[in-house]
């Protein structure tokens, strides 16, 4: 397997030739030993090779042709801090597709450089480390100072990646957020898109509101993607529930004990934002302006046939006596039926359901309209039609068919990136 290699060099000293003959034979010792299977070599250092600021020695050395000519094999990464490093150098990572990180690390930073991958990766990569002996570099690296990382030391790490996180530019343009016209202003509520983030793996970026084990955004770049959505929508992001998704139909009643997973959640809680996630699935949010509550729910296609949306509206009549009459429903934005396919066995039960629901049945992957098939469940459930809203502009767009717009599963594969249609009372 192709791996990346990392040499931190962050404590270095650059004051004389003699270290850069002795960095020379190092990194060519590296080069040699790792060559067959490294296809990305970096070094990471706090100041430029080749020129030294500490006081005593404000000159340019020059750098002899032979380590030129092997730094040119090398991406070197120079910045006064670890975290502005590491999050170029992830950049770099992913660009090349690599998982598996050889980290050549002074004994006295290891415990350092630990804490800030475990802020900055996630469980897709993997992570050897090995030590850089100071018996070898003699006098290159300057004096340990170090020591093994307390608790505080992680916090302040976390507390120096938000900072650096909140300091970079937004992409893909300006953060936007779909409202729907049926929800009083007494509820924040909406569908984000994925403008506007700071995530930067293609499939990811921008706005990417989930992380998992499985995908390459650390939860410190969602948690600041999160930050920034908060201060558009203007909820509090520290009161912020996601759904735990099972693609089935339980329902978490807000102040009960929350359950391990669920596709639902209701509250009556003033400033508390829930949200359903949704990357091809149907985010559903549920309001109720005369009981004054509210719910989300996910809805991917075997949610929707287990009725987790008439289970969210079951849930809200039974716990705060919301009539059917006055509950509006608003679809997200998912995956349409000109994009999405199931087997054709699956299909028949959407067609039971309604024919509308399916087109080219009789094929082997029938064509499959998941919120039309919402739509059609509410209505049996006894939510009024024209309380249901899932035809508009930019709430009925194909997830799939609109790469600028949002994220997809269908499209995007296994890295895929998360939208969420989030509600809340307010305060």
């Amino acid at each position: 397997m192709a791996e990346a290699v990392l040499i931190d060099l962050f404590c270095l000293k650059w004051n004389s030739q003699k270290n850069h003959q002795k960095l020379l034979k190092a990194l060519d010792a590296v080069r040699y030993h790792r060559a067959a299977n490294t296809k990305f070599f970096c070094i990471m250092c706090c100041n430029d090779i080749g020129s030294e600021n500490d006081g005593e020695h404000n000159c340019e050395l020059e750098v002899n042709h032979e380590l030129s000519a092997l730094l040119r094999e090398f991406e070197t990464v120079s910045s006064a801090s670890t975290v502005a490093c590491l999050y170029t150098i992830k950049q770099k990572i992913d660009e090349n597709n690599l998982s598996s990180i050889k980290v050549i690390v002074p004994v006295h930073r290891k415990t350092l450089m630990k804490a800030f991958i475990d802020q900055l990766f996630t469980d897709v990569y993997s992570f050897e480390f090995e030590d850089l002996q100071m018996a070898l570099w003699g006098g290159l690296l300057k004096q340990p100072t170090g020591r093994n990382a307390t608790t505080q030391d992680v916090e302040e790490i976390q507390n120096e990646i938000k900072t650096y996180l909140r300091s970079l530019p937004s992409l893909r343009g300006e953060l936007t957020i779909i409202t729907s016209p049926l929800i009083p202003d007494i509820f924040l509520h909406g569908f984000t898109t994925r403008a506007g983030g700071i995530s930067y793996v293609p499939t990811l970026s921008s706005l990417n509101l989930f992380s998992s084990s499985k995908r390459r955004d650390p939860k410190a770049v969602v948690q600041e993607n999160l930050r920034r959505l908060a201060h558009a929508a203007g909820f509090n992001a520290e009161k912020f529930y996601r759904i735990k998704t099972d693609h089935a139909s339980d329902v978490w009643i807000m102040g009960r004990k929350e359950p391990e997973s669920y596709d639902g959640i209701i509250t009556n809680q003033r400033g508390v934002t829930i949200a359903a996630l949704g990357a091809d699935c149907l985010p559903i949010v549920f309001a109720d302006p005369v009981k004054k509550a509210c719910g989300v729910a996910h809805s991917g296609w075997k949610g929707t046939l287990l009725g987790v949306a008439m289970a969210t509206v079951n849930a809200m009549v039974a716990e705060y006596g919301c009539s059917l009459e006055d509950i509006i429903v608003v679809l997200g934005p998912s995956v349409g039926s000109c994009c999405f396919t199931l087997p054709r066995e699956s299909a028949k039960a959407f067609h039971n359901l309604d024919p509308k629901c399916v087109r080219l049945l009789d094929s082997p992957d029938p064509y499959i309209d998941i919120s039309k098939a919402t739509r059609v469940l509410l209505e049996r459930g006894g939510i009024l039609p024209q309380n249901i809203q899932d035809q508009n502009e930019e709430l009925n767009l194909c997830t799939s068919c609109h790469p600028n717009k949002f994220f997809s599963h269908v499209r995007d594969g296994l890295n895929f990136g998360t939208q969420v249609g989030f509600i809340s009372i307010k305060e």
